[in-house]
């Protein structure tokens, strides 16, 4: 059974965003390839949305809606409904993930 997998505007963003920072700074090679991997990481929930787990800063707001899996230090946020995948967020785990969360997921 495979699943449709969606970026929404804002995970869109973040990708566009890491790459511009990773080209800026490491170069174009290390930032495409950086992309390729991440969107690949993605679009492996197409077989196995269920692998991921919930977030721990969202257990004391007692949903279970969003999972997220890992790529190196990157933290890919989706949620399920129905057959499809929303990939809602790919951000760098050192950032305040429960501050950018609450602006985008909780409102």
């Amino acid at each position: 059974m495979t699943y449709k997998v969606n970026f929404t505007e804002p995970a869109e963003k973040d990708l566009m965003e890491i790459y511009t920072y990773v080209f800026e700074n490491d170069g174009e090679m290390n930032a495409d390839s950086l992309r390729q991997s991440l969107q690949s990481k993605c679009n492996e929930l197409e077989n196995f949305p269920s692998r991921g787990h919930i977030l721990p800063e969202l257990i004391n707001f007692n949903t279970s809606d969003f999972l997220e899996i890992h790529f190196k230090a990157y933290r890919i946020i989706y949620q399920l409904q129905k057959r499809e995948v929303f990939i809602h967020c790919v951000l760098d785990g050192r950032r305040d993930i429960k501050k950018i969360l609450e602006e985008r997921l909780l409102r």
